[in-house]
Formats: structure tokens, C-alpha cells, sequence
């Protein structure tokens, strides 16, 4: 058992509420399949036999009868926890540590990604990192999401991710909200590594690699609730920490309250002797044949696979959603339209969309470029342009939805036109109504 994977899939979507009023974000609809079945898919695909999934007791209840969560071979460790929202990820590995037998590697049900695993993996084994991470370029959204009234740019402020010369090792993380002094760089970090790169417009891909005395290390530091928040820049931060590192830096005087915590970082092996005998002979990684200082004399060390190509999202906005399920499809060479499905042979459908199982699809139809989910029925005279339909969806004769996204046991009247909409579950719109960019939902 090289590493044990744990999926976090307790999320609430805060910041897409009105597509998980009434659905999990973790059993979120993507091309007919859950959210949270692309991660286990990736584990599955790399040779995991079994996963730890923390999630709430709702989607445990939804993965109990799902078909395509039930396909999966692996077997689930499913630990249901509080849904609090004061549990952040941090919390919820503290919780499930006595499960912990060895390294592990935690992911994210939001992420979509063709990454090749093993670049992450190999980084961390290849340098017994303490911890390596997964970031991308930031995806630029092209769809016009449903209820955005004009041009909106993301709010967001970016980390400033610093590497050496390799693009590997991870030296500096810092949000833009944290400079606000400017930026500013320890002078132990620059003694090691006096060439770093500076990068913007990376993602956090929230897929990480931690060493299994990190887990031990959150046991004894119940203040660090987060991963992404506050343990990643706690790590990247005590590479060149006094306490970890050496006893005569005297620059660096920060995180002292913390430093008689820390017994758990800093002892990852019994064989501690032997390793640091090993890396003191040998001529290769970090050192690159500098016997002087193996490894630079660190023992925490963080590293980062920054993913260039292929597809690497998190589902974690609107945007981010009607991106995904117009992406996510083409990562798999499967059958467009489900043999269960009922379609007239008068209905036109694109290559580019999807049909569920046990849909009914009428004369006289156009689809294109969406996704209609299972148990959906669409009748006559119907167009559907660039638009996901969830499941259970009934779309009345002559509607024209474009851009729209419409959640599951929805009724759409009929001869509606819903131009960039996205309706609620099980909403209900009335014959011949109009609507374009709203929101129709039941948290409005």
C-alpha cells in the first residue's frame, strides 16, 4: 500500500447556491455522470483499490443509489461527517487519522483533470517531499453563464507561487490579499535558492501529496482548519523555518508560538539516521552532485507539478460548471446518446451532445450542443442550443431554451423561450413565458 487516497466530498457549493439547493455539489450532474465520479475515476484508472471519501450523510444517501457511483470497483471508505460549515478539510483528515496507516494522497470532488497522476506522485516519492501539490494555468471561461446581466470578471486575487530554477520545488505561496506591505522575501529562502521564479495565474488544483506525519502533525495543531487556506502555506513556509532546518539562522522569527508543535514534521522515519546517510552520499535530485549539502540540509520539503496541457478544473462556480460539462465528455470515447434513450428519428441532434438513459426525445426536436439528462422527456417542435439539462426534466411542445441551464424535475411549459436562464430544481414555468438572463430558482 504505497499511498491511501482520500476524497473530500463534503463541500456545499457555496458559491454556485442555486445548483445545489437541492442537489450536493459532489452529486452534481457532469455529461450524466456525478461531479465526484471523475475523481474516483482518475484513482481507479492509476491502480487505487480503495478510498477514503468524506462527505455528509445526504450524499452518502445519493451515492447508495446512483448507477454510475455504484460501478465503480474500487472500494469506498465512506465516513460521513457534521455538516458544518465551520469543518474545513484540515478538520476532516484530523478526523478520520486513525485510519491513516501511511502517506497519503487527498483530492478534491470538484477537480476534472487528464492530469497523469503519477508526475505528482513520482515528485513526491522521488524527493520524500513532505508535501507535493497539483496547480494549473487559470482557465479562461468562454460560455455565457445564465443570470450575468453584462460582462463580470472574477473577483478573485491571485497567489503569487514562487519555484526554483526547476520549476519544481515550491519556495513561496502568498495571496495577493496578504501583500498588502508589498511582496517580500525571507532571507533564508534567498541564501538557498538566490534565483526564484515568481509565478501568477495559477490554479490550486486542491490535489496534494502529504507525508503521513503531517496528518499526525494536524493531530497535535488543532488551529490549522484548512488545506488550501492554512496548512499548504504553513509547509511552503517551514522549509526554511530555524526550527526545522538549521539553529543558526537568525532571520527568521516568525511562527515561533508554533515551533513546539512541530515534533511530528520533523521525525518522519525511524530510519531517520540511515536516510540522512543516504542523502549525504548520494548524487542525485535536489543536489544535483553537491555533496557539500544534501537535499539543502532541509528535512520539510514542498514541491509543485504545475499542469500546462490537457484539462484541469475545479467545478466550483456557475462558470466553472457550464465549462466542464462541455469539456468533461471528451475525455471519454463513449456512446453520445444512452441505448435506453427514445428518439425520434425527425429530431436533429449534434455530434456535440449528450442524451441520458431512459430519455424520450419527440419529433421535430433540435439539439445542439447540450446535455439532456436521464428521465428526461423533451416533445415536439423543441430547441435546445447550448444548454444542460439535468435529470427528470420535462420540456413541454415548442420551447427554444438557448444557454440555459435547467436543474433536475423541472417543467418547462409549453412555448417557453428561456434565453441564458437557469431554473431551479423542480421549478415550474409557465406556458409561453419569456425570461433571458435570470435566474429562476428557489433561493431568488
Amino acid at each position: 500500500m504505497e499511498l491511501q487516497a482520500v476524497l473530500m466530498a463534503a463541500g456545499g457549493g457555496s458559491r454556485m447556491t442555486d445548483l445545489t439547493y437541492n442537489t450536493p455539489k459532489a452529486m452534481l450532474p457532469v455529461g450524466n455522470k456525478p461531479l465526484m465520479w471523475y475523481p474516483l475515476n482518475l484513482l481507479e484508472k492509476v491502480g487505487f483499490e480503495e478510498v477514503i471519501v468524506i462527505t455528509t450523510k445526504e450524499v452518502q444517501k445519493a451515492m447508495s443509489t446512483d448507477l454510475k457511483i455504484k460501478d465503480v470497483k474500487m472500494k469506498l471508505d465512506v465516513v460521513s461527517i457534521q455538516e458544518d460549515g465551520d469543518m474545513g478539510t484540515a478538520d476532516a483528515l484530523r478526523h478520520i487519522q486513525p485510519k491513516i496507516k501511511t502517506d497519503i494522497l487527498v483530492l478534491s470532488c470538484d477537480l476534472i483533470t487528464d492530469v497523469a497522476l503519477h508526475e505528482v506522485v513520482d515528485l513526491f516519492r522521488a524527493h520524500n517531499a513532505t508535501m507535493a501539490m497539483l496547480m494549473s494555468k487559470a482557465h479562461e471561461f468562454t460560455e455565457t453563464v445564465p443570470g450575468q446581466k453584462g460582462k463580470k470578471k472574477t473577483a478573485e486575487q491571485r497567489d503569487f507561487v514562487g519555484v526554483d530554477k526547476s520549476g519544481k520545488r515550491l519556495l513561496f505561496m502568498a495571496n495577493e490579499a496578504d501583500l498588502e506591505d508589498g511582496l517580500s522575501i525571507r532571507k533564508s529562502i534567498m541564501r538557498k535558492h538566490p534565483r526564484m521564479l515568481i509565478k501568477t495565474g495559477l490554479v490550486d488544483a486542491h490535489l496534494y501529496c502529504l507525508k503521513k506525519a503531517v496528518v499526525d502533525f494536524l493531530t497535535e495543531n488543532k488551529s490549522i482548519s484548512s488545506i488550501r487556506g492554512e496548512l499548504v502555506p504553513y509547509l511552503v513556509r517551514k522549509q526554511f523555518s530555524k526550527t526545522v532546518n538549521s539553529q543558526k539562522l537568525k532571520d527568521d522569527t516568525d511562527d515561533q508560538t508554533q515551533e513546539k508543535n512541530d515534533g511530528p514534521l520533523l521525525i518522519s522515519s525511524r530510519d531517520e539516521p540511515l536516510l540522512q546517510l543516504a542523502q549525504e552520499r548520494s548524487c542525485w535530485n535536489d543536489h544535483r552532485g553537491d555533496m557539500s549539502e544534501a537535499y539543502h540540509g532541509g528535512k520539510l520539503r514542498c514541491y509543485v507539478h504545475i499542469m500546462d496541457q490537457g484539462l484541469c478544473c475545479r467545478v466550483n462556480t456557475l462558470a466553472a460548471y457550464i465549462e466542464v460539462n462541455r469539456l468533461a465528455p471528451k475525455l471519454f470515447e463513449e456512446p453520445s446518446v444512452h441505448p435506453s434513450a427514445d428518439i425520434s428519428e425527425r429530431c436533429q441532434m449534434g455530434s456535440d451532445s449528450i442524451i441520458g438513459a431512459v430519455c424520450h426525445i419527440a419529433d421535430k426536436t433540435s439539439i445542439k450542443r447540450s446535455t439532456i439528462g436521464n428521465f428526461t422527456t423533451v416533445k415536439e417542435k423543441v430547441k435546445v442550443t447550448n444548454s444542460i439539462i439535468m435529470h427528470g426534466v420535462t420540456i413541454e411542445e415548442g420551447c427554444n431554451i438557448q444557454g440555459s441551464v435547467i436543474c433536475s424535475n423541472a417543467v418547462i411549459g409549453r412555448g417557453a423561450d428561456l434565453k441564458y436562464c437557469l431554473v431551479g430544481n423542480g421549478q415550474h414555468i409557465e406556458p409561453e413565458g419569456k425570461s433571458k438572463t435570470n435566474i429562476l430558482s428557489n433561493g431568488q
